[in-house]
């Protein structure tokens, strides 16, 4: 069940969202603000499009997975930007919406002409939204980056791994998914701040702010003398036992908080001699001697199945979890009771299904999903809503300014929406 059952009946049903966007970042935060209701336009380059539709594999029927994870509830608009009169269809565009966001390579949008300011007079209510790697400013502020380059440079790898072993990165792409996000609150924020003074605003947002949010904890740390924080791979700096443990067919994930937690640990595991030995007794010797501590409670998990160990600490309430699998995932009950996965028609993806976002309202989903688009597929509808013809349409497409999907609509006269 969704809370808005028809598309674009959130909040932001009537707001219009540009994307120049490609790869992860500014496609994380439209299909957001997509899921919320606003119709997304994403302009792509006539022919190849978004340069995820070719990160495969891994793929589903042959289409790119990361596409179709990052742009649903989206209009996709082929153009060539190089060509005056593709650019003149998205000032237009510009002119007609309310939300820009773009995440092309560093100085590529102002070389078309489209400096803030330019974009600014196209329309002054609009919330521009620019993505960059390491920020506007300072000495590294035009250079491209990448969601593992800039996990580096923040100093994540680096905490990241097992100590005796090499700096590895997260394996998920925290930092442009994390950008998006935060580029979709602060779009609400600006359109907030536009309803009380009328005017947009530009928003600079980048991977390295990110990454620097999401080690404030580790960074003030260090800041207030503690020292380099050790790679302690599954575990936590202030607690333990805390972490991933062998059992005798896999690996069980256990937290004990605090000295109570670990009594009943110990208790759960048969494993009393472990609860008030020298150095064990409270959470801040255990953290003192944690190579210790995590040998011998190594050595009693072995003893047991997965099975076993996550009986005996849940009914003891100590926090634990099976180290899942992806597919193990997918097929889990919890994850199957929160609805998480939905199913959504696709045009050349059978079976095809999305990840909801993370939240429900009156205990339901944002807003019924559409399917990732077919490049180009919304072309001609799109430019015909901002006032071109049939002819003009068909004349830019010949040109190769526009380019139109197979599967777009047929008769470039019958209209698929109202002009704004």
């Amino acid at each position: 069940m969704n809370a808005f059952p028809e598309p674009g009946g959130g909040s932001l049903d009537g707001i219009r969202v540009v994307e120049l966007g490609t790869s992860v970042a500014a496609p994380m935060a439209t299909q957001i603000l997509g899921d919320f209701g606003a119709e997304v336009i994403k302009v792509e380059r006539v022919g190849r499009g978004d340069d995820s539709r070719q990160w495969a594999p891994p793929d589903w029927d042959g289409q790119s997975v990361t596409f179709l994870a990052l742009n649903r509830n989206k209009r996709s608009l082929a153009l060539d930007l190089k060509d005056p009169r593709g650019l003149a269809v998205l000032e237009e565009l510009i002119r007609r919406s309310d939300v820009l966001v773009q995440n092309l390579r560093p100085g590529a949008v102002a070389a078309l002409g489209l400096t803030p300011e330019r974009i600014a007079e196209l329309n002054p209510r609009l919330v521009y939204c620019e993505l960059s790697g390491f920020g506007p400013t300072g000495p590294r502020a035009g250079q491209p980056a990448y969601d593992p380059l800039l996990q580096a440079y923040s100093g994540i790898v680096s905490i990241t791994g097992e100590d005796e072993g090499e700096p590895a990165r997260v394996p998920v792409s925290i930092l442009d998914m994390g950008t998006g996000m935060w580029t979709a609150l602060a779009v609400f924020e600006a359109l907030r701040r536009r309803d009380r003074t009328g005017a947009g605003t530009h928003v600079e947002l980048s991977l390295l702010q990110t990454a620097l949010m999401w080690v404030s904890m580790p960074l003030l740390a260090v800041a207030a003398g503690n020292g380099l924080p050790a790679r302690l791979g599954s575990g936590l700096a202030g607690v333990v036992p805390y972490g991933a443990f062998p059992t005798a067919d896999g690996h069980v994930f256990v937290s004990a908080g605090n000295d109570d937690a670990w009594a009943r640990l110990c208790s759960a595991l048969d494993a009393e001699h472990l609860r008030s030995a020298d150095g064990f007794a409270t959470n801040r010797e255990r953290v003192q001697h944690r190579a210790d501590v995590t040998s011998a409670l190594s050595a009693v998990t072995r003893d047991f199945t997965t099975a076993e160990v996550l009986k005996r600490l849940t009914e003891n309430k100590v926090p634990c979890s099976p180290v899942h699998t992806l597919d193990q995932v997918l097929a889990d009950e919890q994850v199957r009771a929160v609805g998480a996965l939905t199913s959504v028609e696709h045009p050349e993806v059978p079976d095809f299904q999305v990840v909801n976002l993370p939240m429900t309202f009156a205990g339901a989903y944002p807003t019924a999903p559409t399917a990732p688009p077919v490049l180009g597929a919304d072309s001609g509808a799109v430019l015909r809503e901002i006032g071109l013809t049939p002819a003009q349409v068909a004349e830019l497409a010949d040109a190769g300014v526009v380019g139109l999907a197979d599967t777009a609509d047929p008769d470039p006269a019958t209209p698929t929406g109202d002009a704004t």
